[in-house]
């Protein structure tokens, strides 16, 4: 099968050059880069990116699929539907699933459902300890053999620094990242927001930024220590932002990722109590989103992942201090991106897929993948950036519609998305 994507306008941080040039497919791999109006294949489909970026395919570091063991909220399937329809053709789940993927075998079935459901790429996250109970180490080797990528204990984070030290000493040796939800838990526990005004006036418990720094700092040290790779997932506080600054310009091996919702909204979503609005880490105070920003543009922060949390309906509908963490997150991510760090010049085009694909691909290992160089993979994420579209809860692909931009208006966002060479997902445009 061949595939020509042609006449759009290529962004590949990695190519040695992008605009005017055509992307020939061959048999799921870039074949060959054209030049616009050089002849093609005769059997080739052409794909008319007219007005269009081209794009490595984005792939998403942290998401939750919630299978096996809570399919009511989502599914391996699900997730990849939605994931395709928001432009990113590969995700890597975490492992906080029922049972825990802390073994080779949960890993595999992972892998299995996703090749199955044949959209997106799948790459699990395996457990650092066993049961992500912070007792025992997983068999991160297995897991690894098995397609793991990466470790972590996601929202039960080690709290012995010990073990957290045997883990990435372990993981080192496999040359895993350790992917660590920077959290105290004997400083965050039972809250339900980020501490501060807002959460004294709307009488919620607070969860103090303080928790995620000294965890952070607590991960550089030990990543100085040992020489493994940590990487913070979810970063959302300015004082953890600068660990990581300082970490970075003394060579420790961290890097570190920020969803859409903390680089949009700020604890005053909290004030009419919408449990869509809760979420771990939570959404902070402004000077927090500033300190995000900030980081984004200077290069602090490595990618953009949307830690996309389904829940069911009936769980959301209980009262703020009751309901559940999370919110759906793949669908939106682009659209965000554009509007908050792209169109108001944070960032340029070339930096936005640099966090959502080529970072993300080196961040995590991931052979042949966020390039469209010859010979690698062909994932491939096409974008309209002038789109203007409204996102409804009601149409997402996810099982779950706990999402805070429900009937949010974007101006770019995915079009099409290639994954392998075959075309999963095109937006209807009528």
């Amino acid at each position: 099968m061949k595939l020509l994507i042609a006449n759009g306008h290529l962004i590949d941080p990695n190519g040695q050059e992008n605009t005017g040039m055509n992307v020939l497919i061959e048999d799921g791999k870039v074949s060959a880069w054209l030049r616009h109006g050089e002849s093609a294949p005769e059997d080739a489909e052409v794909f008319d990116a007219s007005g269009l970026l081209v794009a490595p395919g984005f792939i998403d570091l942290h998401v939750h699929l919630r299978e096996p063991g809570q399919e009511h909220k989502e599914t391996i399937a699900t997730g990849a539907a939605a994931a395709v329809a928001g432009g990113w053709t590969s995700v890597c789940p975490m492992p906080n699933t029922q049972p825990i993927n802390d073994n080779a075998a949960i890993t595999r079935y992972m892998i299995e459902q996703a090749e199955r459901a044949n959209l997106a790429n799948v790459f699990p996250v395996g457990a650092i300890t066993k049961e992500s109970n912070g007792l025992e180490l997983a068999e991160m080797g297995e897991m690894k053999a098995a397609g793991a990528v990466a470790v972590s204990d996601d929202g039960r984070p080690v709290p012995n620094a010990g073990m957290m030290r045997r883990a990435m000493e372990y993981a080192k040796d496999f040359d895993l990242p350790v992917v660590d939800h920077c959290e105290d838990k004997s400083l965050s526990s039972g809250g339900v927001m980020h501490e501060g005004k807002l959460s004294l006036l709307l009488g919620l418990k607070g969860m103090p930024a303080l928790a995620e720094e000294i965890d952070a700092v607590r991960d550089i040290i030990l990543a100085k220590e040992t020489g493994a790779h940590i990487h913070i997932a979810h970063i959302s506080t300015k004082g953890a932002i600068e660990a990581v600054r300082r970490a970075k310009n003394e060579h420790i091996n961290v890097t570190c990722e920020v969803t859409p919702h903390h680089f949009t909204l700020t604890d005053k979503a909290v004030e009419g109590y919408d449990t869509n609005t809760k979420m771990s880490p939570p959404l902070r105070s402004e000077e927090h989103l500033e300190a995000i920003l900030e980081a984004i543009k200077d290069g602090t922060i490595d990618a953009i992942a949307t830690d996309h949390a389904p829940h069911h309906a009936d769980e959301k509908a209980l009262e703020y201090d009751r309901a559940p963490m999370g919110i759906t997150g793949l669908e939106t991510a682009i659209g965000l991106a554009f509007n908050e760090l792209v169109h108001k010049g944070v960032i340029d085009l070339v930096k936005l897929v640099e966090l959502c694909s080529s970072n993300p691909a080196k961040i995590f290992r991931l052979k042949d993948r966020g390039t469209l160089k010859v010979g690698s993979i062909a994932d491939v994420t096409i974008i309209d950036p002038t789109l203007e579209w409204t996102y409804k809860n009601s149409d997402s692909k996810s099982k779950s519609k706990n999402s805070p931009f429900d009937n949010w208006t974007f101006h770019g966002g995915a079009v099409a998305t290639i994954v392998g060479g075959k075309i999963v997902y095109r937006r209807n445009l009528d």
